[in-house]
């Protein structure tokens, strides 16, 4: 059996799960993989539906990936009406608006048994300004688990009801998430044996700036 058009899955998805707020994100690149993001607080009953689901019985998620937009002006192409030497004509112009950041929690989920997907949901948070929350679904796939730990540990997404959330990669004491675009790393470098240039260079920077503070 083919796999549903993304259209039809959130069609039925919205039946199985009344109030859930599913939208479309399209994907204008070659592989046109469009994905479904679904409101943080419908999230799990979204998720089940798609696991349990006969037609589709998405087992398995393979990735689970963080993203992070920061707030952007957003351009977009307009045809309006205006009086253009006294006859009015369709013109086209350019809307700008401002879009408030957001981060993303993205799953990419896969049939087994059925043999088919991806399907792409997304979790997406109301802001970037901490605490950033979205709704863990280790309890559904386990190999969502140490994902969601490393989407936690270096976006600062915190996952709620995942079993174990703690830092993954990074250690207990680190402070901020380096993989925010507006991370800044602190000036900490200290001299290597075999240093790469830029980190070299930094090195260098960071002892001057400790003998001139001498």
């Amino acid at each position: 059996m083919p796999l549903e058009t993304i259209e039809q899955i959130l069609a039925r998805a919205e039946a199985a799960v009344p109030g859930a707020q599913l939208t479309i994100v399209k994907n204008d690149s070659p592989c046109a993989q469009h994905s479904l993001a679904v409101d943080v607080e419908h999230a799990y009953a979204v998720a089940q539906f798609l696991r349990d689901d006969p037609q589709l019985r998405l087992d398995y998620c393979s990735n689970v990936t963080g993203v992070d937009y920061l707030d952007a002006e957003l351009s977009e192409k307009v045809k309006v009406k205006k009086l253009v030497d006294g006859v009015e004509k369709e013109v086209e112009e350019v809307k700008k608006t401002q879009r408030a950041g957001y981060l993303e929690a993205v799953y990419h989920l896969y049939s087994m048994a059925l043999k088919h997907g991806p399907v792409i949901l997304r979790q997406r948070t109301p802001g970037r300004a901490d605490p950033v929350r979205v709704t863990s679904l280790t309890p559904l796939w386990r190999s969502a688990e140490f994902q969601e730990r490393e989407v936690f540990d270096l976006y600062g997404v915190l996952f709620d009801g995942h079993p174990d959330l703690r830092r993954i990669l990074m250690w207990d004491g680190f402070k901020d998430y380096p993989m925010r675009k507006d991370y800044v790393e602190p000036d900490d470098y200290e001299y290597e044996p075999t240093p790469h240039d830029e980190v070299l260079a930094r090195a260098k920077a960071h002892q001057a700036a400790r003998e001139v503070g001498a």
